[in-house]
């Protein structure tokens, strides 16, 4: 499998990866002074809540009428004022309300206080809430009577018909009872009843007791209002029901509590306006202030953490871009930072916004005397909230708590900051440092390519020396390598030119020495010899041929490479050539079989046809001193892109896997000493690669495979240009 190589720039880029861990290490330091910034935040934010609740501790006054006293609360019974935004139009229709209705509760038969017949199904019930507002106590009754009857016009009875009853504990301790009624749908008229329990009458009417009647198709809504400080801490509300216009019994009482006996009554809470001036007055907007009892009521509230303006939110707000690298940051680089980062949003889900109770394991743990915080996340997971809380203490008892709430905005905001800083820092950093390593990698690898261009065109394809290579003048590891290299070639160079001139210069320096051998046997030949001295005579003569012989092979491969450089180029048809020497092959060697497959197609080529057809011979004297005995050679010419494609195949010996290039070097032979019967110095296919580069061809030799890919042979392929005028 072909792996791609790795250059040096790719590697110096992996490594530069490495430079990642830098704003990784400067992500976790700023996760990790963000972890103590938040833990700055509590601290701080418990300083608050301890700060107001300070402020708070032993006022007992503040906590009179918040019924803060009772063990516990009970929903129902146990009313709580809800703030309004705005005053409620006493019209009987109920819009105003609408906002508030989710936090009313339904009064049925679990609340019943009185029952003429419990034979009878109960079909009296009402929807009911009380709310604050501007020193005013609002209240709604959305009655469900299938009979509504009315007060009569001129009856002096006022509870002899459907009625609402309201009893309180008073601020100055006097037990006060009011009954509301009307003879027709309208204002409402509202009497107080004597001070004792057991009377209903003189009764004395009640002006600030203010609401409306109206009637509708399940029954019938009642609106009213009463100034706060009619109201105490104890309040009770019930309506009574009436269904016979004759008998005027009352069948049934629904309420929110007994109202007959200031005990049996439950308690109101009303959000505190000391307490919120209080919260208000220290200043402490930036955070939103709770203050509840120790049934976790709220009595006071003051902030809004959506829109608060707290000191880390100040700290961290944005500046404007007053230079040009300030907008390049806000305009390319926040977009790129903040698809990691995470913008603090501008509004989030805050599901206590309206709470009228709150509870948590800070609260619990201020409730027992400590300081608690805790953290939570809101509903849309859009904004973590903090919130703190701090004991209220009066005689030793713990009567409130404190609660102090923020976002962590601020702290995001800041940690934001930082990593925006961190990240240009390390941008730029990373930037001028991995182009510094890109451009001197850049630099190493450009003069080691040039180094191995200038190595391979030094050498050729059949080794021998084109050109010196020029060593560097740099003084560094690649210039010793270069200047090596220069050397290395040139000291090869000078062996190679040595090897091209050493088979001529033997065979001059030979010629002499074996022509006076010859003669000399010559002479002894015409000598009288005995049989013994014959015969080392004629060994002589013949090792001499054979010497000879070998001469004349060395002179062959000199005088051609000196006659290629000096021949006249002429046009020919190589089809011809080629058709006209394998017919002599024919005739020559009549014990061989050839197969051929000659292109009858004009073939023009140009160079010299003498040399071609030495080529060819060389080729096939080759093929035949390889080939088997009654094994035929096959010879094909074909022509391919302006190409002739000449090709020799025999069976035989394959070619060893190394030698593909190599049989065609000069002194180059592969055939086993043992089977030469001639001499040969592998000169054969060298004179037919000299003959291919002179027409500007090429030359080539693999093994011939069978089916099973096991080699049988060897095929010789020429390609020769042809001209094309």
């Amino acid at each position: 499998m072909y792996h791609p190589p790795i250059g040096l720039r790719s590697k110096v880029a992996i490594l530069s990866l490495f430079l990642l861990c830098l704003p990784w290490l400067g992500y976790q330091y700023v996760w990790e002074m963000e972890k103590y910034l938040r833990h700055g935040q509590e601290k701080t934010l418990e300083g608050t809540t301890q700060a107001l609740a300070t402020a708070l501790h032993e006022r007992p006054k503040l906590f009179d009428k918040q019924a803060s006293f009772l063990n516990q609360v009970q929903l129902g019974r146990d009313l709580y004022a809800y703030p309004l935004a705005r005053p409620i139009q006493l019209d009987g229709k109920l819009g105003d309300w609408d906002a508030y209705r989710h936090r009313s509760i339904n009064y049925a038969e679990q609340y019943q206080i009185y029952r003429g017949d419990p034979a009878k199904p109960l079909t009296l019930s009402f929807e009911h809430m009380v709310g604050k507002y501007s020193g005013y106590l609002y209240a709604f009754f959305e009655v469900t009577d299938p009979s509504v009857i009315y007060r009569g016009s001129n009856s002096l009875q006022i509870d002899n018909n459907d009625h609402l009853s309201i009893a309180t504990l008073a601020p100055d301790g006097e037990f006060r009872r009011y009954i509301v009624s009307t003879t027709q749908d309208g204002w409402v008229s509202a009497f107080e009843l004597p001070l004792d329990p057991n009377k209903r009458t003189p009764v004395t009417p009640e002006v600030r007791i203010q609401g409306k009647w109206l009637k509708t198709d399940k029954g019938y809504n009642v609106e009213l209002r009463m100034p706060l400080h009619m109201v105490g801490s104890k309040l009770g509300f019930a309506i009574a029901d009436v269904n016979s216009k004759y008998s005027r019994n009352i069948e049934a009482i629904i309420g929110t509590s007994g109202i007959d006996d200031v005990e049996k009554l439950g308690t109101v809470l009303v959000p505190s306006p000391e307490i919120e001036s209080i919260i208000k007055g220290m200043s402490h907007n930036s955070s939103r202030i709770w203050v509840v009892d120790k049934h976790g009521r709220v009595l006071a509230k003051s902030g809004d953490i959506r829109a608060s303006q707290s000191v880390w939110t100040k700290t961290a707000a944005d500046k404007p871009a007053d230079n040009a690298w300030d907008q390049f940051k806000q305009q390319y680089l926040h977009p790129l930072y903040y698809k990691i980062l995470t913008t603090p949003p501008k509004d989030f889900v805050d599901s206590l916004q309206d709470s009228t109770v709150l509870n948590g394991s800070h609260i619990e743990l201020a409730l027992k005397g400590k300081q608690g915080s805790t953290w939570r996340l809101t509903p849309d997971n859009k904004a973590v909230v903090l919130a703190a809380a701090s004991p209220i203490w009066i005689d030793d008892k713990v009567m409130g708590v404190v609660i102090a709430e923020e976002t962590t905005h601020g702290i995001r905001t800041l940690r934001n900051r930082a990593l925006e800083k961190l990240f240009n820092v390390i941008l730029t950093i990373m930037s001028m440092g991995t182009l510094a390593l890109f451009f001197f990698a850049s630099s190493i690898s450009s003069r080691i390519r040039r180094l191995r261009d200038d190595a391979e065109q030094a050498i050729d394809s059949q080794g021998r020396i084109q050109k010196a290579i020029e060593g560097s003048k740099v003084r560094d590891e690649i210039g010793d390598l270069s200047r090596s290299f220069s050397n290395i070639v040139s000291r090869l160079g000078q062996y190679t030119h040595y090897l091209e001139n050493m088979s001529s210069r033997l065979s001059h320096e030979l010629r002499t020495p074996v022509a006076v051998v010859r003669s000399s046997l010559e002479h002894l030949n015409n000598q009288a010899l005995d049989e013994a001295s014959q015969k080392y005579v004629d060994r002589a003569q013949e090792g001499v041929s054979r010497l000879n012989m070998i001469l004349n092979n060395m002179s062959e491969a000199t005088r051609l490479e000196q006659s290629l450089s000096q021949a006249e180029l002429d046009e020919f048809a190589l089809n011809k050539v080629i058709a006209g020497v394998m017919q002599g092959y024919q005739f020559t060697y009549p014990e061989q079989t050839f197969n051929l497959n000659l292109s009858e197609q004009h073939l023009p080529m140009q160079g010299v046809p003498e040399y071609i057809a030495q080529l060819m011979d060389k080729l096939i004297a080759n093929a035949i001193e390889f080939s088997p005995k009654e094994s035929a050679i096959a010879v094909d010419l074909s022509a391919s892109s302006k190409q002739a494609i000449i090709t020799v195949s025999n069976h035989g010996p394959a070619l060893p896997s190394d030698m593909g290039e190599q049989i065609f070097e000069s002194m180059v032979s592969v055939r086993s000493q043992k089977a030469q019967e001639k001499p040969h110095l592998g000169l054969g296919l060298y004179i037919a690669r000299l003959i291919c580069d002179f027409h500007q061809g090429s030359i080539t030799a693999k093994n011939l495979l069978d089916e099973q890919q096991q080699a049988i042979g060897v095929q010789i392929t020429i390609k020769l240009p042809l001209y094309s005028g």
